[in-house]
């Protein structure tokens, strides 16, 4: 069990890949509030806090506009959760690379409890107790507690039961809990996929973060919105984020605003943008899956968004005969299919553990990422089916047997 985590290895990070076409009617609503002069209020005008509301609601989490506050981006929403919240940052082994810096922004420690084998997102809840008492016992007073109910890197859902177990351990221990609710929305099959928020289930000590980027805006326009309990505690957490968000003056940009509250609306046009990359993510991440299972790697089924987290363990002789020792060079060898090594999910550097994307398989250009979109089955098209060819004979290639 890793009490803090370490620094990875300073180096830059890879290229993102191309984002998906923008959607005409958000774009006119992007270019009709162009000549906007006035600012947005921090934290999200009325009507965009209003609109956030509704679209909490049809997500089942009755929620008040006060409650509201908007943001550019979710990484800025956590630098000012973690600032407001003080203390230390607990965090599941792997997760996302954007939790951890805020807090080391912050001078803030962080400290990792490894997943259960079942899914990511949430640590172990045992882990999750041990860590918090070997983070005392260190000194350090654990406040927060970061989990995704829709997992970046693995792009698995934990289950209801999993969610509740650490909800309640969190809370025992005095933990606010930051869900992360970001790819709720890209279940690949929302008919064989149960997902809860914890705000379900710990309602006065929850705070949800969406990221908005990944379904309803493209993903140049950072906005993000937190929700927050409708309790006093909650309110001096989100008067806390507001004081930390005045400090740091990050208000949403006017226009950007104008066109986010359009889209938190979710007219036809953005849910059927929704649905179909939830489709077409869902046909991809399990094209991946096969390969990197087929090549002998352990890879829990992904079930949402566009991720899957793989471990090369299994494989690590032949990969070693070829210098492929830990997560950075396991990176380089993949990276044509936008691999991130485990080591930027908190992952040791010497796991042989990486993240595939489906995004990577989309194409390089628009048109390309247009017509994935489009298509009935995008495995039929030239270029996603060269992608994946050309992953599972690099994969082959990386781990045949050196003796032949």
């Amino acid at each position: 069990m890793q009490r803090t985590a370490r620094d990875p290895r300073h180096e830059p990070d890879p290229d993102p890949p191309v984002g998906l076409p923008v959607l005409p009617e958000l774009a006119g609503h992007l270019s009709a509030a162009a000549d906007r002069t006035e600012a947005e209020p921090l934290g999200g005008a009325a009507p965009l806090r209003t609109a956030a509301c509704g679209y909490w609601e049809r997500r089942g989490l009755a929620t008040a506009p006060d409650r509201v506050l908007a943001a550019p981006g979710a990484p800025t929403l956590l630098l000012a959760l973690y600032a407001a919240a003080g203390g230390a940052v607990v965090l599941p082994r792997p997760c996302s690379a954007s939790y951890a810096p805020p807090a080391r922004l912050l001078g803030r420690p962080v400290h990792l409890a490894p997943v259960p084998a079942e899914s990511g997102g949430v640590p172990d809840p045992f882990a999750l107790l041990e860590t918090v008492r070997r983070a005392r016992m260190d000194g350090d007073a654990p406040r927060v507690l970061v989990l995704s109910v829709a997992d970046d890197p693995t792009g698995t859902c934990p289950a209801p039961e999993q969610l509740h177990e650490v909800c309640e351990a969190a809370a025992d221990e005095g933990l606010w809990v930051i869900s992360d609710e970001t790819r709720r929305d890209l279940l690949h099959d929302p008919h064989d996929t149960v997902l809860l928020s914890p705000a379900e289930m710990l309602p006065d000590g929850v705070v949800v973060l969406t990221d908005l980027r990944a379904t309803l805006v493209p993903a140049s326009w950072p906005a993000a919105l937190a929700r927050f309990p409708g309790t006093d505690r909650g309110a001096a957490l989100q008067a806390a984020v507001l004081d930390a968000l005045a400090a740091s003056r990050t208000p949403l940009p006017g226009p950007l605003a104008c066109a986010v509250t359009h889209a938190l609306g979710e007219p036809e046009e953005v849910r059927a943008r929704t649905a179909t990359v939830a489709r077409v993510y869902g046909t991809l991440a399990a094209a991946l899956h096969h390969i990197v299972t087929e090549a002998g790697a352990v890879c829990r089924p992904p079930h949402s968004g566009s991720h899957l987290y793989a471990d090369f363990e299994p494989l690590r002789r032949p990969l070693g005969a070829r210098g492929i020792v830990e997560s950075h060079a396991l990176e380089r060898k993949l990276a044509p299919w936008a691999a991130r090594g485990g080591h930027r999910f908190g992952d040791a550097p010497g796991a042989l553990r990486v993240r595939l994307g489906a995004e990577a398989l989309l194409g390089a250009d628009r048109e390309q990422r247009r017509r994935a979109l489009a298509a009935p089955d995008p495995l039929e098209l030239p270029h996603i089916t060269e992608a994946l060819t050309a992953l599972s004979r690099a994969l082959a290639g990386l781990t045949a047997s050196a003796d032949g």
